[in-house]
């Protein structure tokens, strides 16, 4: 086939929405997707949701979520550590994704319920994040784009910031490919072991990859090492504790653990190292996988009993459960008088109030350190039960820096010509740290639609 007007690495959400903008523009498409078929999609396969502004109640929406509350709560999850340019871009740009998205042929449907607090925030994908991807790609290609699988872009030819041509292994040939305009929607290094240990040590070896085997970064790390400007801490990422039972790659969301509010977590010494009810759980689950990285052995138990089974939506596996604490402590390898004592210590600070598992109610601890700040109740109604976790890393932060048109930033300073970038591998210019449930897909489709209109610009011109 000739050479495409755009070149796109990587086929997830961003990617699509990036393809399907610039093939609407009038521009040919050529996505190259490193992952099998079956595979396809990278971390956009396991999501549910994504987080929208908006000014009104929908089908599916239970209120309004403006702008400047969309703002308030990443200003919040990243302690400030955003471009606030490119955020507040996202956040207004994100108010027209749900028509556009919409039509593209994804549907949606109502929250879910549980801990998750989303109806008003978050709208939902009818069949989940492999549903929305099929619906996508079906679009792409019913337009002309077209999709080669097995695909790596193993290197990249770059000139004064400008993009030639890329070198793409596929099954197992390579052969070089150019094109007016190269996007960049290939995610992060979450699943190279060996760069995460780069930044984390040896505890890097305990983590689990919540998301695909291939999302390597090896056009991240061509794309830094021949010029582009970097954004982001390599130790930050979106990181959630997982049921340590979990496989070590594409275990998914079904492996995500939802229940920390409703018990204590400990360490494997039996002691409890943050306040588990701190705040709405969209907001903090997020900060749990880098807890459970720092503890010893990378690994903690969440604790809790019969009243609170049922309070959450039930992950991969079933929870480990013993008449009494002290006869569930060994199934945890944890040390009897130690978890005895700590949920003592618990149960004792407990001070009672209304207990409201969907708000931030008045039950909280009184005395203890750490405290917990809402959702404190007593665990002392047996059966009681526990889930072991490890950090489940779902991407990184470490990135290519862009601009509002989404173009690569050289390290000189100068945006590229004809290079582009959206989704989890430019995140880190919207989330320094931390995580708001959702915006990895608002980041994936906002910019991709931009870097999509973008490419096709450039190629017209």
């Amino acid at each position: 086939m000739p050479d495409p007007d755009i070149l796109i690495a990587g086929g997830g959400n961003a990617a699509l929405c990036a393809a399907i903008a610039a093939r609407r523009a009038g521009a040919s498409v050529l996505v190259l997707e490193a992952a099998p078929r079956f595979y396809r999609g990278g971390n956009s396969r396991h999501t549910r949701n994504m987080r929208l502004a908006h000014d009104t109640a929908t089908e599916n929406l239970t209120g309004p979520y403006t702008e400047d509350e969309f703002w308030d709560d990443l200003l919040l999850v990243t302690g400030g550590q955003t471009d606030e340019n490119l955020t507040r871009l996202m956040i207004g740009e994100s108010k027209d994704m749900l028509g556009w998205i919409a039509e593209q042929g994804v549907r949606f449907q109502p929250s879910l319920g549980g801990t998750l607090s989303l109806g008003r925030t978050n709208s939902f994908f009818l069949g989940g994040g492999r549903a929305m991807l099929n619906t996508l790609y079906r679009t792409a290609e019913t337009l002309g784009v077209t999709v080669r699988y097995d695909s790596e872009v193993a290197d990249l030819d770059i000139d004064d910031g400008r993009f030639q041509s890329a070198t793409i292994l596929e099954r197992g040939e390579r052969r070089s490919i150019s094109a007016q305009a190269f996007i960049a929607a290939s995610g992060g290094f979450e699943a190279n072991i060996e760069w995460l240990k780069t930044a984390w040590g040896p505890a890097a070896e305990n983590f689990l990859i919540r998301g695909s085997p291939y999302n390597r970064g090896t056009v991240l790390r061509c794309l830094l090492d021949k010029g582009v400007a970097a954004v982001g801490d390599p130790t930050q990422c979106h990181a959630v504790a997982i049921d340590a039972r979990a496989p070590k790659f594409d275990g998914g969301i079904i492996t995500r653990l939802d229940c920390v509010v409703f018990g204590i977590v400990v360490n494997k010494f039996g002691k409890r190292f943050h306040d588990e009810g701190e705040d709405v759980w969209p907001k903090r689950y997020a900060i749990w996988g880098r807890l459970v990285a720092a503890q010893p052995d990378q690994i903690a138990h969440i604790i809790f009993d019969a009243p609170s089974l049922t309070l959450f939506m039930p992950s991969l596996y079933p929870p480990i459960t013993a008449p009494t604490i002290r006869e569930l402590a060994p199934k945890l390898d944890l040390n009897p008088d130690a978890l005895e004592r700590t949920l003592t210590a618990f149960n004792h600070a407990v001070r009672p109030g209304h207990f409201d598992p969907t708000t931030l109610d008045d039950c909280a601890t009184v005395g203890l350190a750490p405290r917990k700040s809402h959702w404190a109740c007593r665990i002392e109604t047996p059966p009681f039960y526990a889930y072991p976790v490890r950090p489940g890393i779902t991407f990184t932060y470490l990135g290519t820096r862009v601009n509002r048109e989404t173009r690569l930033i050289m390290q000189s300073g100068r945006p590229s010509s004809n290079m582009f970038a959206a989704g989890e591998i430019m995140a880190g210019n919207v989330l320094g740290r931390g995580y708001a449930a959702g915006v990895g897909m608002t980041i994936g489709s906002v910019f991709g639609r931009i870097a999509g209109t973008e490419a096709a610009r450039h190629a017209r011109d």
